[in-house]
């Protein structure tokens, strides 16, 4: 299909799941259903709904039997797309989650929106930067986080041509900044190098990827050398590319609009442990800790998560690194 980068980024991640993505897999597929807890409108379903009405289930407000229904429906054959806010569903619905998807592996995939501190004025019940650490810790799923939103209809189509259960997390509001301005492959467990550099590896997932991208420029003009890698995939990881991290430059920093217990972070660490000889990791995201609520540009500036703080502490990073 025809991407169409500017138009989706107004729309946002959301209503470009329901809008474009969910319209794009649901075409001749008479086993693709949709379950939503009561959010239709915020996902840009009108269409889908006038369309595909037999292919659309709204059980209300209540997401633990959201992701039952699902997986029933899941059982009898069905590739579900089930989605409400994060912060219920990867919360509230969770032990459904568990026991449904992740131990009897139904072919449902979980569309967490508005994650992160998108939805910051709504206070801390509405916001959800546990989510990644949630669900990577559950067998058999998969977890993905897009970077904009061509990466979300792309994202929706590869979760729709396999079979098991898979987490996908949206964030951001209207005017998602954009990454990729034309079509590019796209592989789930394959990582996207954005930019090649020498010195250190930004490695960001979701909406921080272009926080990265602006932070590597303003080091760029301070003579530091930064890879940028879009981290889209959150379990499995790419292996193959975080080895050539570890071989090839002298501090990896992880950037994630999530808790940095669990997250990016945490997996990356993880996997790092089972190496020799790898460079230092510095850890950028949701600091443990709930700070004032707000809007998402506030909260971003409070995490120090801007491309100019986040410059600021790499470099003083890369510095104390160099004396060593």
């Amino acid at each position: 299909m025809k991407v169409r980068a500017t138009a989706w980024s107004r729309l946002g991640q959301n209503a470009t799941f329901g809008g474009v993505g969910l319209m794009e897999v649901v075409k001749d597929r008479p086993d693709i259903q949709f379950v939503t807890a009561d959010v239709s409108s915020l996902l840009g379903l009108k269409r889908y709904k006038d369309m595909y009405p037999l292919q659309y289930v709204d059980v209300g407000i209540a997401e633990q039997n959201m992701v039952t229904v699902a997986a029933g429906m899941a059982y009898e054959g069905n590739c579900v797309f089930a989605s409400t806010y994060a912060s219920f569903i990867a919360l509230r619905g969770l032990e459904q989650i568990r026991h449904n998807l992740g131990y009897l592996k139904a072919n449902v995939k979980i569309v967490g929106m508005s994650s992160g501190a998108c939805t910051g004025k709504s206070g801390i019940s509405h916001w959800c930067t546990e989510d990644l650490a949630f669900m990577r810790a559950i067998p058999n799923m998969t977890v993905l986080s897009p970077a904009d939103c061509t990466e979300v209809v792309k994202m929706t189509v590869a979760a729709a041509q396999m079979n098991g259960p898979v987490y996908i997390r949206l964030t951001g509001n209207l005017n998602v900044p954009i990454i990729y301005k034309e079509d590019y492959d796209f592989e789930i467990g394959k990582a996207i190098t954005l930019k090649e550099g020498e010195d250190i590896a930004l490695i960001a997932t979701g909406l921080m990827v272009k926080e990265a991208m602006d932070a590597a420029a303003i080091l760029e003009e301070q003579g530091i050398s930064c890879s940028v890698i879009n981290m889209h995939t959150i379990k499995p990881l790419d292996g193959a590319c975080l080895e050539q991290c570890y071989k090839k430059h002298k501090l990896l920093v992880t950037i994630e609009e999530h808790n940095i217990v669990g997250g990016l972070g945490g997996a990356i660490a993880e996997h790092k442990a089972g190496y020799a000889n790898v460079p230092p990791q510095l850890f950028l995201g949701i600091t443990d800790e709930y700070k004032a609520t707000g809007a998402r540009a506030f909260i971003m500036e409070e995490y120090g998560l801007t491309a100019v703080q986040l410059a600021e502490t790499i470099k003083n990073k890369w510095n104390t690194i160099k004396l060593i």
